[in-house]
């Protein structure tokens, strides 16, 4: 009788601890609210609070790929002699948002896989970078836009199914596995991913941040994310949207974005832009 007692007090205790982990994490994950600008496009800042104590609060953007379209931009394909600041690129494209598009060289041609229209505008693959941003699909059955792993999915390079691309490294995969290096380097980050519900997540940190600590961060905390690839990041990190999708609002605290006010910003030779599905 005493043993059975001593395991129904170890059980009681594990149950106990384990709900209290669950209860907590769960409340952790849903400490986010969502402000609609539009049918299909949401924004919120973030804070992961003490779990999360290297990262800080994160703007992030939540767009449906099924009503929001995906347009990539290049200066250089553009005709333009120099890259342009993301306000410039909003005047120029009249796009509702915007956000920067992978890495580039010092002399502002792209590294890796880059695609407009079905066009090739980059290099050819880069061989250690597995995650792919693509959108725009030529079949009309499948999904508008999406993150790929290169490691676990296809993209035929010489015949892509979509034509919009652009390739940068993978930050955090669809199994919870950082998948940048531990090397405590910090810069503003920008982030694409999904959610588990086939939304993007275009995703900025406020300040600088690690790129395994955000990893880990968004995989515990974030839960709606089901995996996602960083662009570039420092001075070089950036997102913007129009004050024509947000109105008079000003008193939000993702209100930094809109329009860049608060924010700065150093030419871009790629970007990519959001628009209404027609």
């Amino acid at each position: 009788m005493m043993i059975c007692r001593v395991f129904s007090w170890i059980g009681f205790a594990v149950a106990f601890t384990l709900s209290t982990c669950l209860l907590s994490s769960y409340a952790f994950a849903q400490d986010v609210v969502w402000d609609r600008l539009a049918d299909g496009l949401e924004v919120t800042v973030w804070t992961p609070g003490e779990a999360c104590q290297q990262v800080p609060p994160l703007y992030m953007v939540r767009i449906d790929p099924e009503r929001f379209q995906f347009s990539i931009y290049h200066y250089r394909d553009e005709g333009l002699d120099l890259p342009l600041t993301l306000g410039d690129w909003h005047q120029r494209t009249k796009a509702l948002a915007l956000f920067n598009a992978g890495l580039f060289m010092n002399d502002f041609s792209y590294l890796g896989l880059l695609y407009k229209e079905g066009r090739s505008l980059g290099r050819k693959r880069h061989g250690q970078w597995q995650g792919l941003f693509i959108a725009e699909p030529l079949a009309p059955s499948v999904k508008k836009a999406r993150v790929l792993d290169l490691r676990y999915d296809a993209f035929d390079d010489d015949r892509p199914a979509y034509r919009e691309a652009a390739q940068s490294l993978m930050l955090l995969d669809r199994r919870g596995t950082p998948r940048v290096r531990r090397s405590g380097k910090a810069a503003q980050q920008t982030v694409v991913g999904e959610d588990r519900g086939g939304r993007l997540l275009v995703i900025m940190s406020k300040g600088e941040v690690p790129l395994w600590e955000l990893a880990v961060c968004l995989r515990d905390g974030f839960r709606d994310i089901s995996h996602a690839m960083a662009m570039d990041g420092g001075a070089s990190s950036d997102v913007l949207i129009g004050s024509e999708l947000t109105g008079a609002r000003t008193d939000a605290a993702w209100q930094p974005l809109v329009d860049g006010k608060g924010l700065s910003h150093v030419p871009l030779p790629t970007v990519i832009g959001v628009f209404p599905r027609k």
